[in-house]
């Protein structure tokens, strides 16, 4: 136990013992590395100073050489004005100098000037005084003139003016008469190339709308379901369709009548579904007929549209493309209207292009000129003038819907695209074969035409024109006057209205005039 604690003591003396010559140790070893510190210290600050000197001396060497690089420039720029300032200087007493010589010869101009004016002053008195005598003069002379010829200055004045106007106005009237005698020659051979060469161009086939259709039958066995019990489907058939519907002995055809012709297209599709389908009693057939209406529809706007491709024609409103194909539905006078109307815009299109004019303009009036015969209701306006405002309504130009409303004279013709559409619509109408007519009614008619005019008293003769759409009646102007022509013209439209049978509307036009004929020899 007493080694133990021995060992112990000895053992905490050596800790104590070697602690402080570590002390010791470390202590000697701080101080070298402080003298050691501070030696590097002072050498670092020498060097500082040194580098600091020697970069002062630089800046200073640096801010002499910019002061005496500024000064030069100073003194360059201080020597520049005062050049500019003597320059100026020089040039004011210049401009001073020569200020003084012009009010020197500004005085001696006034003064000239002034000279002048009193020397014309002078003359012009003396002018006055020269024409107060010529005046006086003058007035003898023409006082003296009056006695000698008997008339007076105003008398010979006018007679000289009416001698000089009756010369110009001979010399006009020949002038003009030669000019429109030689309008007449080239115009007529002009005229007559320009329709030929047209018409050469443009070869249409034509097609003559009929007023019936016949429905083939595969056999006579369908009659009977067509017509139903007691006849009630052919009757829901014609109710729907509005079609007279013929069954008579014809071997397997039923024939459809009626004079409009998308009916009876509506009635003979109908038929056909129904036919095809094998179920036939009223409440289908209504369906039916519903349903092809549509189709109809439908197929109207698409020939429309197909109709304007076709012609180039672009901008137009989907109403009267709409119009346009309807058109493939009537006919006029038996010519199919579709086709009627597209003949007539690429005639009026070459005629145009041969005068020089707006031929698309005026392919597209004449597509257009009879649109108003495709009305959906009854109107009491003549075809032109109904597409006239069809038209305007839907934002056709001015100058097409004039060519429309003027193509059968109803309204004044403002273009010449008017009188190329009514001359193409007359090309068209006139092809022959092209329009179903019966030749001797026809000629009947215009003859009866101009009988009620002539049973009429002071008509001196009267004439059918446009295939009897307009009556045109001469009267004597010594029997008629204004005032009775136009009550003539009221009582012959009453009396065709209630003697005679025909199609759309008839103009009548009264012409009186008076002339004054006289012969030179």
């Amino acid at each position: 136990m007493e080694n133990i604690l021995l060992i112990v003591i000895g053992a905490v003396i050596g800790i104590a013992v070697g602690g402080l010559f570590a002390h010791f140790f470390e202590k000697s070893r701080a101080n070298k590395i402080k003298k050691n510190t501070r030696k590097e210290a002072l050498n670092i600050l020498r060097e500082a100073n040194q580098e600091a000197e020697a970069i002062k001396r630089d800046k200073i060497l640096q801010a002499k050489e910019k002061f005496i690089e500024l000064k030069s420039e100073h003194e360059k720029v201080i020597i520049g004005r005062e050049k500019k300032t003597a320059e100026a200087e020089k040039r004011i007493r210049d401009k001073e100098s020569q200020t003084s010589q012009l009010l020197d010869q500004q005085k001696k101009i006034t003064s000239e000037l002034e000279s002048k004016i009193t020397e014309l002053n002078s003359k012009s008195e003396y002018f006055e005084r020269k024409n107060t005598e010529l005046d006086k003069l003058h007035r003898k002379q023409v006082e003296q003139l009056e006695l000698i010829s008997g008339y007076s200055a105003e008398d010979a004045k006018k007679e000289l003016t009416e001698s000089l106007k009756e010369e110009a106005r001979a010399n006009a009237m020949s002038y003009i008469q030669e000019t429109l005698e030689e309008a007449k020659l080239t115009a007529q051979q002009d005229a007559k190339k320009i329709v030929i060469n047209t018409i050469q161009r443009i070869g249409v086939e034509q097609t003559v709308e009929n007023c019936v259709s016949v429905f083939n039958l595969e056999s006579d066995d369908v009659k009977g379901r067509i017509i139903g019990r007691e006849g009630r489907n052919i009757r829901a058939l014609e109710s729907a369709t509005g079609v007279e519907i013929i069954v008579d002995d014809t071997p397997e055809a039923i024939i459809l009548s009626c004079f409009d012709p998308v009916r009876r297209e509506i009635a003979r599709l109908s038929l056909h579904s129904l036919v095809t389908d094998g179920r036939i009693h009223p409440a289908r057939i209504e369906e039916v007929v519903k349903k092809v209406e549509k189709q109809i529809q439908q197929e109207i706007i698409e020939v429309g549209k197909r109709t304007v491709i076709d012609l180039g024609i672009h901008g137009l409103h989907p109403e009267l493309i709409k119009i346009i194909g309807r058109m493939k539905y009537r006919s006029s006078y038996g010519q199919n209207l579709l086709q009627h109307s597209r003949e007539v815009a690429n005639l009026c299109g070459v005629m145009a292009a041969e005068l020089g004019l707006d031929a698309k303009s005026a392919k597209r009036a004449g597509l257009l000129h009879d649109i108003g015969k495709v009305p959906e209701m009854e109107s009491d306006l003549p075809h032109a003038l109904l597409g006239m405002e069809w038209a305007e309504k839907y934002g056709e130009k001015p100058h097409i819907c004039n060519a429309i409303g003027a193509h059968h004279d109803e309204v004044e013709m403002k273009t010449l695209i008017a009188p190329i559409v009514q001359v193409c619509d007359a090309i068209s109408g006139a092809r022959p074969g092209a329009r179903r007519q019966v030749l001797d009614s026809y000629i009947q008619r215009l003859k009866d035409l101009e009988e009620v005019a002539h049973s009429f008293s002071g008509v001196q003769s009267a004439y059918a024109i446009q295939a009897g759409r307009e009556l045109r009646v001469l009267v004597e102007s010594d029997k008629i006057n204004d005032a009775k022509a136009a009550e003539l013209s009221f009582n012959i439209t009453q009396k065709i209205q209630n003697d005679m049978t025909y199609p759309g509307q008839v103009r009548v036009t009264v012409i009186r005039e008076t002339r004054a004929v006289n012969i030179a020899k």
